[in-house]
């Protein structure tokens, strides 16, 4: 298993398991653009394979984890550095987490800005290939990340381009630098990911050198999704304990002809619609 940039890291919790076979098993696969960005947006893959035996999560971040914020005890760390302290909390997180396997392909984020990057490109259109996984999550094209488009739009393009028989069944678009509960409620897929709380936190307590370098993203991401259930529904008691909101990518991924930037605007259309018409009943 090769890929484009010397220092990408291969990472597989069981080592009994060989990468080939790790990746090979997996069922659910999360690609993202940063080093805990899988533990905040694809949480609901992650518990839908823990402590099973026919089912995998395994995770891929495409970017190197330099730019990151730091202060107190990273205040002083060097680009370099802070690389190494994200790739190993990452690994961290794949090993409490139980993935099948954890990639880490180290491409700098102008590299996954360039939308003709060819090395981001083969890595990933060799991992879905190898992976065959049934479902995937994506960051969503409606994210204001301009590095997490970036990421979709290459592993878009790397989706489309498998042999329809072997493209995942189901492709979520996920929050993380953009909430989807705008989104008329028709549209949103339901995530539930209010089960296992301890590993939720734990996942994402790894990450120390976000937490402790001034981004409380432990308390934000469960505030977030706690506040997706009991906002869900107006007249119902809470069905889950915690939801993340995704986008049905699926359409996309399975049409080549459907434009990225109309299927989205369509969503935002229809959450206009819906503003618009509340508004004319009783304003």
């Amino acid at each position: 298993m090769k890929f484009f940039h010397p220092a990408a890291d291969i990472f597989v919790p069981d080592a009994s398991v060989t990468p080939e076979a790790a990746l090979a098993r997996t069922t659910h696969l999360c690609v993202a653009a940063h080093q805990d960005d899988i533990e905040i947006m694809a949480y609901h893959g992650i518990v839908e394979c823990f402590g099973l035996a026919d089912k995998w999560f395994s995770g891929v971040v495409v970017t190197n984890g330099s730019g990151s914020s730091r202060t107190g005890i990273y205040g002083n760390y060097t680009d370099a550095q802070m690389q190494d302290v994200r790739r190993l909390e990452q690994r961290k997180a794949a090993f409490v987490g139980d993935y099948s396997i954890q990639l880490q392909l180290a491409h700098p984020s102008s590299a996954v800005k360039d939308r003709a990057n060819a090395a981001v490109q083969s890595d990933l259109s060799a991992i879905f290939a190898a992976a065959g996984a049934d479902v995937v999550y994506l960051h969503q094209p409606a994210d204001k990340h301009d590095t997490h488009i970036g990421v979709f739009g290459h592993s878009l393009t790397a989706l489309r381009q498998l042999p329809p028989h072997q493209r995942p069944k189901r492709v979520y678009g996920c929050e993380v630098w953009r909430d989807l509960d705008w989104m008329v409620d028709s549209d949103k897929q339901v995530l539930d990911v209010g089960r296992f709380p301890n590993l939720a936190a734990a996942l994402v307590g790894v990450f120390d050198s976000q937490i402790t370098g001034g981004k409380r993203y432990d308390l934000a991401t469960a505030g977030r999704r706690l506040a997706h259930a009991t906002y869900h529904t107006s007249h119902a008691t809470d069905q889950f304990d915690g939801i993340t909101w995704a986008m049905d990518l699926t359409p996309l991924v399975n049409d080549p002809s459907l434009s990225v930037a109309e299927y989205t605007l369509n969503h935002v259309e229809r959450f206009k619609q819906d503003v618009a018409a509340r508004l004319a009943k009783f304003a």
